[in-house]
C-alpha cells in the first residue's frame, strides 16, 4: 500500500478475494497465448462488474489491456466513484488513464516489481493504491517475461534495446 498501511485483517482478506479473480484472468490470457496481466472491477458494493484480461496478442489490437477489458466488460455505470480496480500488475500509463478518467476510487495490485506503471501518480491524485505484493502475480510475468522478452517489451511500449 502507498503510506502508511492502515488496511483491516477484513479488508486484506477481501482485496486477496478479488486479486484471484484477476489472477484467473491473467492464467487465462497466457493459456491462450497471450501476455498474463487479469483485471476486475469491482463496485461499492463488492460486487463484480466487470473482469477481463489483456489480449493484445489473441485479438491483434493494443488497446486491449487487463484493465479496459475488465472496464469494457462492466459497461457502462452512472458513477464509477467507490469502485475498485483490481489488477495483477501495476498500471500502465493508458490504464492510469482510465482510472483517473473516470474516477476510480480505488487500484488493489498484486505486483509491482517487475513494472511499475503510473501507480505513485495515481495515489498523488487521490486514488488509494494498494500494492499487495502477490508471489502468484510475480512468477506469472516473470515466467512470461524470460520466455518472451521481446513481445513484453511490445507490450510496455519500448524496443528492448534499453534506448
Amino acid at each position: 500500500m502507498t503510506g502508511t498501511d492502515t488496511r483491516s485483517t477484513a479488508a486484506t482478506a477481501r482485496y486477496r478475494d478479488w486479486l484471484r479473480i484477476a489472477v484467473e484472468e491473467a492464467e487465462a490470457g497466457l493459456a491462450e497465448g497471450g501476455i498474463p496481466i487479469g483485471a476486475a472491477l469491482i463496485g461499492r458494493d463488492g460486487r463484480v462488474l466487470g473482469r477481463g484480461r489483456n489480449r493484445r496478442v489473441q485479438d491483434g489490437d493494443p488497446s486491449v489491456h487487463g484493465e479496459t477489458a475488465a472496464f469494457r466488460n462492466a459497461g457502462r455505470q452512472r458513477s464509477y466513484a467507490g469502485t475498485t480496480m483490481v489488477t495483477t500488475l501495476s498500471p500502465c500509463w493508458y490504464c492510469s488513464g482510465l482510472v483517473r478518467q473516470f474516477g476510480i476510487s480505488r487500484v488493489v495490485i498484486g505486483e509491482s516489481t517487475t513494472f511499475t506503471g503510473g501507480h505513485d501518480w495515481l495515489a498523488e491524485h487521490g486514488v488509494e493504491v494498494v500494492v499487495i505484493d502477490d508471489p502468484r502475480c510475480v512468477e506469472l510475468m516473470t515466467g512470461f517475461i524470460a520466455a518472451h522478452p521481446e513481445l513484453w517489451h511490445e507490450d510496455i511500449g519500448e524496443d528492448g534495446t534499453g534506448a
